[in-house]
């Protein structure tokens, strides 16, 4: 006949496991919302959309281990490597959306720059203009 031998475990190690288990759930969860924003909001046409996804991608991108759920934390408590999971998340992103969006950045901001150094110059020549015409002329 077998005996089957009951584990007792003490209150504080059965509590720590049900933490424990709740933090992986947790993390779980947290995985797999920044997996369904990343398709459902990468071709969103709305700000708010787009703002969802941005940030599902950052999460994503970054190296943080300050905050307890950060993608890094995340994946060393569900034992995944996070450069594999980054790799699958991020494969459906279109190619180029991040430098697309640096050089549509570069083009405005020197565009910018290049306006207000033609505004800037012009105000200085005109200034340096009006004051030659206010000196007087020196007789030799």
């Amino acid at each position: 006949m077998f005996r089957m031998i009951k584990t007792i475990q003490s209150d504080e190690t059965a509590e720590a496991l049900a933490i424990s288990g709740s933090h992986v759930a947790l993390a779980k969860g947290v995985l797999a919302q920044a997996k369904e924003d990343l398709g459902r909001f990468r071709e969103a046409p709305d700000r708010v959309g787009r703002e969802m996804y941005r940030d599902a991608y950052s999460w994503v991108a970054s190296n943080d281990f300050a905050w307890p759920f950060s993608f890094l934390n995340v994946c060393e408590a569900l034992g995944l490597s996070p450069e594999a999971q980054r790799t699958e998340l991020l494969a459906e992103v279109p190619p180029g959306w991040y430098s697309r969006s640096r050089r549509m950045a570069h083009t405005l901001s020197t565009s910018l720059r290049g306006s207000l150094a033609r505004v800037f110059s012009a105000r200085r020549g005109a200034l340096a203009n009006s004051r030659r015409s206010r000196q007087p002329a020196l007789a030799h």
